[in-house]
């Protein structure tokens, strides 16, 4: 047996000099072990953090019922403010896995989900809560929505840049069913006193007459995120990959990392942008005509395809290549998008069901694409560079969680309609086909992946 044989056997991985996963004895002997568990672990954190992140989408839906006095503008400010914050949140957050190391950074980050599961709760009990405190929380929901730059760095350092592809896509996919799971849970849950007395009064809704506790949307998160709270502290470690910001600062030197932002806002900005207006824009489109649909119903399908679909859009990319899939993706977001426009000014709910179609296409190659871009990042930089770019695109990126709610608020209330909205997306979806068949897809490609 060879030296670097025994040492992995003989060695735990904080004892070790160096973190190598690209060496085939020491992934199978040690880091495997510590992948595995690592990714367990954070990817059910990244899942609470995206249900605590996107909580407003389906309890704002609600509160106009419930007497809260929200203008339209209002409403969609409260389900994008939470994407300013993580957003923001994601570019510290790009870094500081290098420099803390896994265990603290997930833990502290996990354990913050408290402050909006709590808040929101208390607050939504009355309705004359005043509007800014409404935001504040909105604010504090930003945690969750910062937390994903940290993961997905660490998991990229824990994996050889074979697997990192499948890896990165479970779980983002996984994480990113935290937006389904709290637009499915929020209308079951709302519905009875399921934490009793602890869990405070009903507000009784005022179309219905029905008693709604509206709360529970957020108090449901509190018990899971204690519990991986704990589980992160206990048995998540910190590998010795470390690098100062400084260091890692490199990458904003790199052409690719600007290009590859722009092509991650195309994917993973749709998703978050969308999935936090879904349930809004079915109201305000579809609500006035008759037999309108309850948004809730049907907004978790939404976050639901696009999270499926991006293991799938990581898996395929490790088999053909990250840049043809991102370019098949761009051009179903940009067909869908087109149609989705002749259906925004609707005459009768006959349109509906055309309209939730198109809108599932547009989540489905969103997620695809949300997958092949983070599998072409560890294929164009080093390791040490490649888990900053990929903080550092999610952050960016997650600003479309709060631009595309203001664009849609904006077109809605400007122009009637979401219309104007779509068009300036589409137009963006063919900008990034461009780029990515130039650097990365055609023959002579900078960069072919």
């Amino acid at each position: 047996m060879s030296s670097t044989a025994s040492a992995a056997t003989a060695e735990t991985p904080l004892q070790r000099p160096a973190w190598n996963p690209e060496d085939p004895v020491f992934w199978d002997t040690v880091a495997s072990r510590v992948a595995r568990r690592s990714l367990t672990i954070t990817t059910a954190g990244l899942t609470l953090s995206f249900a605590t992140w996107f909580m407003w989408s389906a309890i704002v839906v609600k509160l106009p019922d419930l007497g809260f006095s929200l203008t339209v503008s209002q409403r969609f400010l409260l389900t994008a403010v939470p994407g300013l914050v993580g957003a923001t949140l994601r570019i510290p957050y790009s870094f500081i896995v290098q420099i803390f190391g896994t265990r603290p950074v997930v833990t502290l980050a996990t354990a913050s989900l408290l402050i909006p599961s709590i808040g929101v709760g208390l607050a939504v009990q009355d309705p004359q809560t005043p509007f800014w405190v409404l935001v504040a929380l909105a604010l504090a929901a930003g945690f969750g929505g910062g937390n994903f730059s940290a993961f997905m760095s660490s998991t990229s350092l824990f994996y050889p840049k074979a697997k990192q592809g499948a890896a990165l896509g479970v779980q983002a996919g996984i994480g990113n069913l935290g937006v389904s799971m709290v637009q499915l849970a929020t209308p079951l849950v709302i519905g009875a006193a399921v934490f009793g007395g602890i869990g405070g009064g009903s507000l009784k809704n005022t179309v219905t007459g029905k008693e709604l506790w509206v709360q529970n949307a957020a108090f449901l998160w509190v018990i899971p995120v204690a519990i991986v709270t704990v589980l992160a502290a206990v048995f998540l470690r910190s590998i010795p990959v470390k690098a100062s910001f400084r260091e890692q600062a490199v990458i904003f030197k790199r052409k690719h990392n600007w290009v590859m932002t722009v092509l991650y806002f195309m994917t993973f900005g749709t998703f978050s942008g969308l999935a936090a207006s879904f349930a809004l824009l079915i109201r305000e489109v579809f609500g006035k005509l008759p037999g309108a649909p309850d948004p809730l119903k049907y907004a978790f399908l939404g976050a639901l395809v696009g999270s499926v679909s991006r293991p799938v859009g990581g898996w395929v990319s490790d088999k053909i290549g990250g840049a043809r899939v991102t370019l098949v993706s761009a051009a179903l977001m940009l067909v869908a998008t087109l149609y989705v426009m002749t259906l925004v000014r609707p005459t009768s709910m006959d349109q509906f069901p055309m309209f939730l179609g198109a809108m599932l296409v547009i989540f489905f190659a969103s997620g695809i694409g949300n997958g092949s871009t983070f599998r072409m990042i560890p294929v164009i930089f080093p390791r040490t560079e490649a888990a900053p770019v990929l903080g550092w695109t999610a952050a960016i990126a997650a600003y479309g969680s709060f631009v595309i709610p203001m664009l849609f608020g904006w077109s809605v209330s400007a122009h009637g309609s979401p219309a104007v909205a779509f068009g300036m997306l589409a137009a963006f979806y063919v900008v990034n086909m461009g780029l990515c068949y130039y650097y990365y897809g055609r023959k002579g490609a900078e960069v072919p992946c």
